[in-house]
């Protein structure tokens, strides 16, 4: 595998994971002020980033058939973040123009009408937090997944 293979990989299965969430709960559950809208959507898109990036590090161990330094941990995980925040983005430019803005009236911090300054607010939103997170949750799971200096021979 090249060094691009897993983050594509693991990044675009994360969106994949999240796209069938979105859609599958919004065809599902009608109710915008539901418990799986409101705290469930984001806790399940945080949950799946999260070991996605697990599952992408320990591909990457398996890879070298060792265990990875915190830095390129790090460096990993954040690849997969951007891949999901890029394909998150482009999937949702889709729902825009296919289904329009009906699902942004229900988000927080959309009152009424939606405007371009709120949809180009939600996307900022949505690729910065990828990002930020994907940051925080590299630099957890590669803590405790890095080769340490007793470990190196």
């Amino acid at each position: 595998m090249t060094d691009t293979k897993i983050p594509f990989t693991y990044g675009l299965l994360t969106a994949v994971g999240a796209m069938a969430w979105v859609l599958a709960v919004r065809l599902l559950v009608t109710n915008p002020s539901s418990l799986v809208h409101i705290p469930g959507t984001p806790i399940f898109f945080n949950v799946l980033q999260f070991v996605m990036i697990y599952l992408g590090l320990k591909a990457k161990e398996r890879e070298y058939g060792d265990k990875q330094d915190f830095k390129k941990g790090i460096k990993t995980g954040v690849a997969i973040s951007l891949v999901y925040g890029v394909a998150m983005s482009l999937f949702f430019i889709g729902v825009l123009l296919i289904v329009g803005t009906r699902w942004m009236g229900t988000e927080p911090g959309v009152q009424g009408n939606v405007t371009s300054v709120d949809i180009a607010k939600a996307f900022a939103g949505l690729f910065i937090s990828a990002l930020i997170l994907g940051l925080i949750y590299s630099t957890l799971i590669s803590f405790f997944l890095a080769k340490r200096d007793s470990e190196r021979s």
